[in-house]
């Protein structure tokens, strides 16, 4: 009876505490806190709610930058892009590069992240150089692949005669522009994967391989049943942000091709550039960011509606 007392007692002062100087306490940290955080706020809002927004607004009127007064013209930007053709290849060259670049790309870093995962010496080096890609200017490596693609002296003609395959105009064939671009891609952006998966190795725990080959487990049984289940998380998370950064793809297409030959290469971000800064057609051009915003916002709840529910995630 004592200890119920005790208790009732605590929790009457606890509640009547919620009420007193400390919950006002709480408030003046929390609205400190605010306070501090207020600058960084008003900054990330501005450039991107309020962009989001002002692009949506944008997208309502037809304005031709110094040429045609913005005039207010409803959904008819929309309408204009969903029954255009060239809209529609644009689409289809973009999902092109991005469903020939992401599988490819999570495989082979996968493939070089378990090949990394293991106490060598010199593995910091390689880890190091594969890596180097991903930090570097996507525009400076463009120049370089300009020239590893040349038709006359490139290197990638230079090993194509050396396995006997006949030359190819990378960049200047509508069949071979687009492939040209995923290898480049694939190049660009497998470093950050590889160190993603890095990461999601080194903490699988080792007893779990330890056991399973106690059971008689070979490797690929260990990759299979271990490995591979613990890396979905890891696998999900590559997949959502690759998705987003495929279909986002521009500094290549522009100065590689500049969306050529023949628009074989102009992606959704090319083609809101061209109308955007080269037409100066800014109505058309915030219309195609919009749409480009809920196509990945769809693909996005898309993957988390199939795909999460097989993440493993212990």
């Amino acid at each position: 009876m004592i200890r119920v007392k005790e208790t009732s007692n605590d929790a009457h002062e606890i509640k009547r505490e919620g009420h007193g100087p400390g919950k006002r306490y709480r408030w003046d940290e929390l609205i400190s806190a605010y306070l501090f955080l207020s600058p960084s706020i008003i900054v990330f809002s501005l450039f991107t709610y309020f962009s989001l927004l002002y692009a949506f607004y944008l997208s309502l009127h037809r304005w031709r930058l110094g040429i045609v007064a913005r005039t207010f013209v409803g959904l008819h930007n929309y309408c204009v892009l969903i029954t255009s053709a060239e809209f529609w290849a644009v689409v289809r060259n973009s999902f092109y590069y991005t469903l020939g670049s992401i599988p490819l790309n999570m495989a082979i870093a996968l493939a070089i992240a378990l090949l990394l995962n293991h106490q060598i010496r010199g593995m910091a080096i390689f880890r190091t150089a594969y890596f180097l890609p991903t930090i570097t200017s996507t525009a400076a490596m463009a120049v370089v692949w300009l020239w590893i693609y040349h038709p006359d002296f490139g290197l990638a003609n230079w090993v194509l005669d050396l396995i006997g395959l006949p030359r190819l105009r990378w960049l200047s064939d509508p069949h071979w522009s687009m492939p040209a671009l995923i290898i480049m891609g694939i190049w660009k952006g497998v470093g950050y994967n590889i160190i993603i998966y890095l990461a999601g190795l080194q903490n699988i725990p080792q007893h779990l391989y330890e056991a399973a080959r106690i059971d008689g487990a070979d490797s690929w049984a260990c990759f299979r049943h271990i490995t591979w289940p613990l890396l979905t998380p890891i696998s999900f998370f590559i997949l959502i942000i690759a998705v987003i950064n495929s279909l986002k793809a521009f500094a290549q297409m522009h100065v590689m091709t500049e969306g050529g030959p023949l628009g074989s290469t102009t992606v959704i971000a090319y083609y809101l550039y061209q109308h955007g800064f080269q037409f100066f057609n800014l109505g058309y051009a915030s219309a195609v960011a919009c749409v480009l915003f809920v196509i990945l916002l769809a693909l996005t709840l898309v993957q988390f509606k199939f795909l999460s529910p097989r993440v493993h995630y212990r």
